[in-house]
């Protein structure tokens, strides 16, 4: 190349890698290790405010991914994007949750070794969601097995049962998690997700029974009101309406527009299916959460004495009942508390202050172990039985630093775990650092940060720190209090640097700090505790009493999470501190022996608002999630780092010497590469494999002069081979296309008159048909009545009627009009032969009885009408029913029908209870083991019944039998039924009288009784002053 030409190259490179830095200006930059100015806390807001304006959400800082939340869809979470990520080396496409993800999952299958994701911020930045989208992404993305497949959805859906059960719509966010969280997803030697295993931590319990203004209660509890079934409910005691349940009215918004708790409920109840929980558990579940409903209804009253009662006990019922447990027991579980000396035990009343505790007290115990058995059995439907080594990916999705107006032990707790997440961040990053930098061979500088082992020891250090004193005062003798508590705190730790109090504070900040309130120096700076409820939250106590009940309750649940071994047990449990400081503990060990990736959520503003950037909340949160002390720790040293092959890889087009093949070593090409670039050399350091770089201006000016050259190269081999290619593509077209064309119009031209002279053929043919239509079959209308015959059957196919009833037809057209007539005939045969054979035996013997029926009582009797409908029985009294001593002095007859009546006494008309039995040849009136009456066939003269709507029947005999007491004067439910069947089995016709008005009866020889009837408001049947028996019933409606 000419020396001249290569200059003036080389000072075009130069000046373009200085001109467009500033093109970058209105994106930023996507790693913050790249910022000129990385101590400035500006420069860093302001860098991620000008990708949250261009709707880039995510940014770098080293390895550690910033997200910011966008409070609306941007479509950067399609399967396309997922496989754009896949496989793809860390830092080749911008920052994604997707590249924390695949590279986790890539360096676990290449090394074999466990990774976790650890995903923290404060409530609303969108850490429930990130979690979702890295389980999305292995669900996608990894290799899959139709048998595993059952694993995988079971992973994916135990999501929204944790998110029912532990989030909640807070102040800050509609679904806050409530607990943190962390899950090992189990991979194969394949890299096949086969299994999982999540560990809850610190659920929330107190807001089961407390939520402050404008927030809720867990989902589910209205999630289950909103969408059970209505018979659920009816079981569970419930209403609808959340309203009426004061653990779900305190906060005052019951209903939340942004949440849709009726489908939610479809998608939990889907999950419950496949997660493998059974009607069983479900039922001892939902059970658990009524109760917990019900528990928050009772209401305590004070005695004269001073002592608490219960003056409604509905609430108690249904939580015995849900529960398992005896009402009088519980009841006094609640107002009574069982003290324990050493050779007796004591039953103190309680007072509803203290009543009201120990509700609550038992709400959130039921709660809380309840919620613990739920990961539990998640964890079973998830444990992978294959013994085989397996390598995991967790998933750590927990509480970010918080600090409000009013901070309580949860604070405390949290932000005690945030300390111990940070000392692990740092020390990790330090540690990946320095073994970088000895395994190339680059001197290694100290670096100077802050070491917040020093608070981690002033809360959790044995004996002296914060928790164990907070213990000490739970387990002393005495009345501790949570004064008391803060006095020993001055006591002991006062005069530790990053612990304070009003009493111990300088004048300045005294003004801050309340009387019952200290304040620890964070590694994120100032926060001040309020100590009230520090000492019950901790204890967290459940009274004996009420654990005794819980023990022996018959829900299944519940007897797995109250032990009985508990009572047994006589030493106290570990306080709630203690417990979270030993889990964290665990979970420390589990993180450190893993390979760590970071997320750090932001959200841009409190009112979950699309595009609005809020600086002071922005910096409130980068200062309490550490990111400039870890962007401080990782640009200590260099910048920039990269393996030669893939730095000469990308900028070889830069150097004449290295483009387009570099036939060395890499390292000398590299070396060679940034000699002619003109790098200076307090700017990079060459690693045995790697080249640092220091500065990021250094790499920005070296990525826009590859642009620049890239754009040059590809615009001169694009042009010359675009343009050999179109030369040569356009002659060879143009020579086909003058030979198709000749060909093609021929064939055209061909086949268009064919097509005419058929079609006129065809309309010729039609034509002459149509004419001669009425004429008998011959060659000129043959073809035209062929295609009228099939196009009337082919619709008429579609006109068939479906039933008997159905009179309709397809009109036919004048030639087929007889065939139409023979084929409706054909037809209705056809449907009635169907209807008759699917008559069953029993079927057509209650028709046949319904047509005596008709001919007897047809516009006769009132609720005719309404009997249609009622399909008659064989019988009203099983014959288990029947006395044996009846059916003994019965004989041989076969009891036909039975139905139980009422008996009026012929002179008293006293209503006696009977049944009146039917055989072939009698009608028997039984009482229990007597035949007060037998009526043979023989001797029945007839059957009366009124035209109204009442029961009564006469059934009249012959005088002249010596052997009959008298007409029977019945009252029977069936009256339609059992004079039908009566009718049948005398087979005499004409014998049922429906009289209007009133019927005279035989009483005894030569004496008569009247019957009278009449309508009236009520029924009713009683011996007027006449000596009648008078019938009063209500006119049914037409």
């Amino acid at each position: 190349m000419d020396p001249k030409k290569e200059e003036v190259r080389r000072e075009h490179i130069r000046l373009h890698m200085e001109g467009t830095l500033t093109a970058r200006d209105k994106v930023g930059v996507q790693d913050f290790v790249l910022l000129d100015a990385h101590t400035s806390e500006s420069a860093f807001v302001d860098n991620l405010r000008k990708r949250f304006n261009e709707n880039l959400i995510y940014t770098y800082i080293g390895t550690l991914l910033v997200s910011v939340n966008p409070y609306q869809e941007l479509g950067i979470y399609t399967v396309s994007q997922m496989e754009l990520y896949q496989g793809v080396s860390f830092f080749e496409l911008p920052p994604h949750v997707y590249a924390i993800a695949d590279n986790a999952y890539r360096m676990m299958c290449s090394e074999l070794n466990n990774h976790f994701i650890l995903i923290s911020g404060e409530s609303g930045a969108g850490k429930t969601e990130a979690s979702k989208k890295i389980l999305q992404y292995f669900a996608v993305t990894c290799p899959m097995t139709e048998s595993l497949q059952i694993a995988r959805d079971r992973l994916l859906l135990s999501n929204p049962v944790l998110e029912a059960f532990g989030n909640a719509k807070t102040l800050r966010n509609d679904n806050s998690s409530r607990f943190g969280k962390y899950m090992d997803i189990q991979f194969d030697f394949q890299g096949i997700p086969v299994g999982g295993h999540i560990i809850s931590y610190l659920i929330e319990k107190s807001r089961v029974v407390y939520q402050n203004q404008g927030e809720r209660n867990f989902h589910i509890f209205y999630q289950l009101l909103a969408g059970g079934e209505a018979d659920r409910l009816a079981h569970l005691g419930l209403e609808r309406d959340p309203r009426l349940y004061k653990y779900l009215s305190q906060g005052h918004r019951a209903k939340e527009s942004s949440l849709n708790d009726k489908n939610d409920w479809k998608t939990v109840s889907n999950a419950f299916s496949v997660i493998d929980f059974t009607k069983a558990d479900l039922e001892n579940l939902f059970g658990i959460i009524a109760s917990v409903l019900h528990l928050g209804n009772i209401c305590f009253e004070e005695d004269p004495q001073g002592c608490a009662t219960v003056p409604d006990t509905h609430e108690i019922k249904w939580i015995a009942k849900l529960l398992g447990v005896c009402p009088s027991v519980l009841l006094d579980a609640l107002t009574h508390r069982k003290i324990e000396a050493k050779t007796e035990e004591v039953i103190c009343p309680l007072t509803p202050g203290h009543s009201v505790y120990a509700r609550d007290a038992m709400a959130k115990a039921v709660y809380g172990r309840t919620f613990t058995w739920l990961v539990n059995k998640i964890n079973s439907s998830l444990v992978n039985k294959d013994v085989t080594k397996k390598t995991v990916i967790g998933l750590l999705d927990i509480y970010g630093f918080e600090v409000f107006d009013k901070n309580g032990f949860e604070q405390f707790c949290i932000n005690y775990c945030n300390e111990k997440l940070q000392q692990l961040l740092i020390e990790r990053t330090l540690k990946a650092e320095q073994a970088e930098y000895e395994m190339e061979g680059i001197e290694w500088e100290p670096i100077q940060y802050f070491n917040n082992k020093i608070i981690c020891d002033l809360v959790e250090e044995r004996h002296k720190g914060i928790i164990s004193i907070l213990d000490e005062e739970c387990l002393r003798p005495g009345p501790a209090t949570d004064l008391s508590f803060l006095e020993k705190l001055e006591e002991t730790v006062g005069e530790h640097a990053h612990f304070q109090t009003r009493k111990l504070a300088g004048p300045k900040g005294r003004k801050r700090i309340g009387w019952m309130e200290f304040q620890l120096l964070h590694y994120a700076g100032e926060v001040t505790y309020c100590t009230k409820g520090f000492l019950e939250k901790n204890n967290d106590l459940l009274y004996r009493h009420l654990k005794e009940v819980l023990c022996r309750s018959s829900n299944r649940i519940l007897r797995e999470c109250f032990l009985v071994a508990e009572l047994e047990n006589r030493r106290r449990p570990p306080t709630v501190g203690t417990q979270f400081k030993d889990s964290l503990g665990s979970l420390l060990e589990m993180l450190i022996c893993k390979e760590p990736s970071y997320i750090r959520c932001i959200k841009p503003n409190d009112t979950k608002e699309p595009s609005k950037f809020d600086d002071f909340l922005i910096r409130h949160q980068i200062k309490y999630l550490g990111l400039m002390e870890h962007l401080r720790v990782r640009r200590a040293g260099f910048a920039y780092r990269r393996r030669y092959e893939h730095f000469l890889q990308r900028y070889k087009s830069l150097c004449p010497d290295t483009w387009p093949h570099w036939h060395g070593p890499p390292g000398e090409g590299v070396e060679r590469l940034i000699k002619y670039i003109g790098y200076r050399p307090e700017e990079y350091k060459l690693g045995k494999t790697k080249i640092f770089i220091r500065f990021p201006r250094t790499l920005f000016a070296t990525e826009d002069a590859f642009e620049f050259s890239k754009h040059q190269l590809v615009a001169r081999i694009q042009a010359t081979y675009k343009g050999r290619l179109g030369r040569r593509e356009y002659v060879k077209k143009r020579q086909v296309t003058t030979k198709l064309e000749a060909h093609w119009r021929g064939v055209l031209a061909r086949r268009e008159v064919q097509r005419r002279r058929w079609a006129v053929q065809v309309i010729r043919r039609f034509i002459k048909g149509f004419i001669h239509r009425h004429r008998p079959l011959c060659p000129d209308n043959e073809e035209f009545i062929v295609f009228v015959r099939k196009n009337y059957i082919l619709n008429l196919r579609n006109h068939v009627p479906k039933n008997v009833l159905d009179k309709s037809w397809l009109r036919p057209p004048g030639i087929l009009e007889h065939a139409s007539d023979l084929l409706r005939k054909m037809c209705l045969r056809n449907l009635v032969r169907k209807y008759c054979r699917g008559v069953t035996d029993e079927r057509r013997a209650m028709m046949q009885q319904k047509v005596v029926t008709s001919e007897i009582f047809r516009g006769k009797k009132e609720g005719y009408a309404d009997s249609l409908r009622q399909p008659f029985a064989t019988s009203r009294i099983d014959e288990g029913d029947i006395h044996p001593k009846v059916l003994q002095l019965i004989g041989s007859e076969k009891v036909e029908y039975g139905v139980p009546v009422i008996k009026y006494d012929r002179k008293g008309f006293k209503a006696r209870q009977r049944q009146l039995i039917l055989t072939r040849k009698a009608a028997y009136v039984v009482e229990m083991a007597k035949i007060k009456q037998k009526i043979e066939y023989s001797a029945l003269k007839g059957v009366s019944t009124s035209s109204l709507s009442d029961g009564i029947l006469v059934i009249h005999v012959s005088p002249e039998d010596i052997k009959q007491k008298g007409d029977a004067v019945l009252q029977c439910e069936h009256p339609f039924e059992a004079v039908t069947k009566l009718v049948m089995l005398v087979k005499k016709e004409n014998m049922v009288n429906v009289v209007q008005g009133s019927l005279q009866f035989y009483i005894s020889p030569g004496k008569e009784g009247t019957i009278v009837f009449h309508t009236g408001l009520e029924e009713h049947i009683y011996k007027d002053k006449n000596g009648q028996l008078t019938v009063v019933s209500v006119r049914r409606k037409s």
